[in-house]
């Protein structure tokens, strides 16, 4: 008499980078929502369908976690801000997509950017020196336009006025929270007002 097998039921496994993908995104997503502090782990998990376990197999720990979310940010920002660079005609519309590219990027990405802003809320040195490498990042890529823009310029001056540029981006980013009637596009234009002179040599 043959034997009847039931069908074999269960999960289909998602590849490792795609559940990854999974993680970051559901996990930034609450780390935004109720702060580092907040964040259980338990509820992440919970949210993905995966044991708790199997969520510090992926990552190691909460911090881990969240490392891993300001490292995509970290490169999210400079995929947007590249990509922007590359249509530009002239010194002034480099400058202008630049900084437009990342004022849409903190609306577009409002997790990531809750993120990066809130480094004051998360007690570790590991957390801050990320962070501070995408500033970094930043800094040296804006360096780099401004270059270009300006080849009369010394190192320590092009470095002064990446650094000027990317604070103003945070301090109006931050004031964008306070004033959401503000859009991108006139954040922009704000900074292009201040910025923009200092992209013509002096006579």
């Amino acid at each position: 008499m043959e034997t009847q097998h039931a069908p074999t039921t269960g999960r289909k496994r998602m590849p490792r980078a795609e559940r990854e993908r999974q993680i970051l995104a559901v996990a930034e997503q609450v780390f935004a929502a109720d702060g580092y502090q907040g964040t259980s782990m338990d509820d992440i998990a919970a949210r993905v369908g995966l044991s708790k376990p199997m969520l510090y197999e992926y990552f190691g720990s909460k911090e881990g976690l969240l490392l891993a979310c300001l490292q995509r940010a970290k490169r999210e920002l400079l995929e947007a801000t590249t990509v922007a660079a590359a249509g530009a005609a002239t010194p002034e519309q480099l400058l202008h997509d630049c900084l437009l590219a990342f004022f849409k990027f903190s609306d577009d990405h409002a997790q990531a950017w809750a993120l990066l802003r809130n480094e004051s809320a998360v007690p570790s040195s590991s957390v801050s020196s990320e962070l501070e490498s995408i500033r970094m990042q930043q800094m040296e890529f804006t360096s780099g336009l401004m270059s270009a823009a300006r080849p009369d310029l010394d190192p320590v001056q092009l470095e002064a006025f990446a650094e000027a540029i990317i604070g103003a981006c945070e301090r109006l980013a931050l004031w964008r929270d306070r004033r959401p009637e503000i859009t991108a596009e006139q954040a922009t234009g704000h900074l292009m007002a201040l910025f923009a002179p200092s992209l013509t040599p002096a006579p």
